[in-house]
């Protein structure tokens, strides 16, 4: 049984077609994979919207979630370049608690 979710590739090549042509060659890339990842997401957010104020960075992060794929990429990341859960869960805004916890889930 294949997952269902909303189709992040379709909304954000709609999204940048019709408000944001411009910004198409910086979403190239990414928008050439065949399905987009959390991380592809947030960082075509990044692309597209650039940077916000605090309060909204803190709202938007309260309300992340991240699936297997993301997780492992994230704390394979980690294991490859030598991160301490500090510098890992800055890199990405999440909680060195969250990351402790990931770990000991997915046995890293």
């Amino acid at each position: 049984m294949k997952e269902q979710g909303p189709d992040y590739k379709q909304i954000y090549m709609d999204m940048i077609q019709m408000k944001y042509p411009d910004k198409f060659e910086n979403c190239r890339t990414i928008l050439q994979k065949k399905r987009l990842a959390v991380l592809d997401v947030l960082e075509l957010n990044q692309i597209i919207f650039g940077l916000k104020d605090m309060e909204t960075e803190r709202f938007n992060q309260r309300h992340r979630s991240y699936d297997k794929l993301t997780i492992t990429r994230i704390l394979e990341l980690q294991q490859k370049n030598g991160y301490s859960n500090t510098e890992i869960s800055n890199q990405f805004k999440i909680s060195r608690n969250t990351v402790a916890k990931w770990k000991k889930t997915f046995l890293f």
